[in-house]
C-alpha cells in the first residue's frame, strides 16, 4: 500500500511493536484511528476526525447506519476490484497515490450524488497542473464505472467533464544540437555516455532502461527486453554507437549503477540524469525527451510507423505515426523548396 501522509496523523509502534496511527490537532483530544492508512476505516474515522465527528465502535459499522457510499468507500471497492488487482505493483502504487490523495480532501463526500459540475469545479482548481489533473480524472473515470456496476448510480459523471488543456507537448525533445552539446561534455567510456546511449539508441521508457544489463544481451548485437509497463517483449539489434559504450561497461548486472554501486530507482535515474545534463548547459532535458528523439530519428530515416512501433514497443499506430507525420512534413517542404527555388532559377533567365 503506497504511504501517504495526512494532516495531523501521529504514528509511532507500541510496546509490542505494533504501529499505531492517532489524530492529533493542535489543542484537541488524541483520537485513536483504527486499521492502515487508506483501509476504508481508517478514512472514515479520519474524515470524522477532520469534521470534529465523534465516531464510537466500530467505524465500519457506523458508516454502514448511515449512508456507507462515499467516494472514500467507492475507491476502497476499487482497490479490492479485478480492475486494481490486475494491474502491476508500480501501476497499482501510482493509482493508491493520485486517489488516496483525493480520498484526503473529498472522502467524506457521497459517491451516489457527487455530480459532473462538482467534478468540473475540482478540475478547475488543478487547472496548473494539468498532466496531474488529466490522471486524476482518468482514474476516477474508472473507479466511478465501478459506481455504476454496483448500482449505486446510473451515471458515470466524469464522463462528461471535461480535461484541462495542456499548456505544453510535454518532455521536449532532444535536437541534434542538444545530443551533440551532452556528448561533448561526457566522453565516450563515462557512465553518462552510456545513459545517452542506451536512451538514443533503444528509444525505451526509463523504467526499462535503468535495468537494462549483460543478462539481456544476446550475442554481440542484440538485446532482448520486456517492457515494464505494458510487457511488450522485444529484441532489437544494438546501434553502433551503443556497442562502443558497452564495450567499456557492458559485464554489469545492471549498466547504470549509482555511486554506491546499486541500481537506480525511475525517480532517482531521471533525477541524476537531468542533473548531468544540466552540466552539460541543457535544461529542462529528460531520458523520456530522448525517446522521442530516437523516435523522430528513426522517422527522419524513413522508417514506416510499423517499424517505429517494432523498436518503441508502442501498441498504437497512431502513437508511431505522430513520427513519421513530423518527419515526413519536413521532408516534403524540402522537396517543394526545392521545386520552387528550381522553379524561379528557370524563370529568371531571360530569352535571347
Amino acid at each position: 500500500m503506497a504511504q501517504i501522509e495526512l494532516k495531523f496523523v501521529q504514528r509511532f509502534r507500541d510496546r509490542h511493536g505494533k504501529l499505531r496511527h492517532y489524530f492529533r490537532r493542535p489543542g484537541a483530544k488524541r483520537v485513536p484511528l483504527p486499521g492502515l492508512p487508506g483501509s476504508l476505516d481508517f478514512m472514515v474515522a479520519y474524515q470524522a476526525a477532520l469534521a470534529g465527528v465523534d465516531v464510537g465502535g466500530s467505524v465500519t459499522s457506523q458508516a454502514q447506519k448511515a449512508d456507507s457510499r462515499t467516494v472514500s468507500a467507492l475507491i476502497c471497492l476499487y482497490y479490492r476490484s479485478n480492475d486494481f488487482l490486475s494491474l502491476q505493483p508500480q501501476t497499482q502504487a501510482n493509482y493508491r497515490n493520485i486517489l488516496d490523495r483525493f480520498r484526503v480532501k473529498h472522502g467524506s463526500k457521497s459517491a451516489v450524488t457527487l455530480g459532473t459540475h462538482h467534478l468540473e469545479a475540482i478540475f478547475h482548481a488543478g487547472a496548473s497542473t494539468p498532466g496531474a489533473t488529466r490522471n486524476l480524472r482518468k482514474r476516477l473515470m474508472t473507479v466511478f464505472s465501478l459506481a455504476v456496476r454496483l448500482g449505486w448510480r446510473k451515471d458515470n459523471p466524469v464522463r462528461e467533464s471535461k480535461p484541462p488543456k495542456s499548456k505544453s507537448d510535454g518532455h521536449i525533445a532532444w535536437s541534434e544540437e542538444d545530443i551533440a552539446t551532452f556528448k561533448a561534455r561526457w566522453q565516450s567510456g563515462t557512465k553518462e555516455r552510456l545513459a545517452l546511449e542506451l536512451l538514443l539508441c533503444l528509444g525505451q521508457r526509463r523504467s526499462d532502461t535503468c535495468a537494462m544489463g549483460r543478462q539481456h544481451l544476446v550475442g554481440a548485437d542484440k538485446i532482448r527486453l520486456t517492457s515494464v509497463k505494458n510487457k511488450y517483449p522485444l529484441i532489437i539489434r544494438l546501434h553502433r554507437d551503443l556497442r562502443v559504450e558497452l564495450a567499456h561497461h557492458g559485464n554489469a548486472m545492471t549498466f547504470i549503477l549509482t555511486e554506491y554501486g546499486k541500481p537506480f530507482t525511475r525517480a532517482g535515474f531521471t533525477n541524476w540524469f537531468v542533473a548531468k545534463a544540466k552540466l552539460a548547459g541543457l535544461h529542462n532535458r529528460t531520458p523520456h525527451g530522448l525517446r522521442k528523439s530516437a523516435g523522430r530519428r528513426l522517422a527522419e530515416a524513413g522508417c514506416t510507423a510499423h517499424q517505429i512501433m517494432s523498436v518503441l514497443g508502442l501498441r498504437s499506430l497512431a502513437e508511431a505515426e505522430r513520427y513519421t507525420r513530423a518527419a515526413g512534413q519536413e521532408r516534403l517542404a524540402d522537396d517543394a523548396m526545392d521545386k520552387l527555388e528550381a522553379e524561379t532559377r528557370t524563370s529568371s533567365v531571360k530569352p535571347v
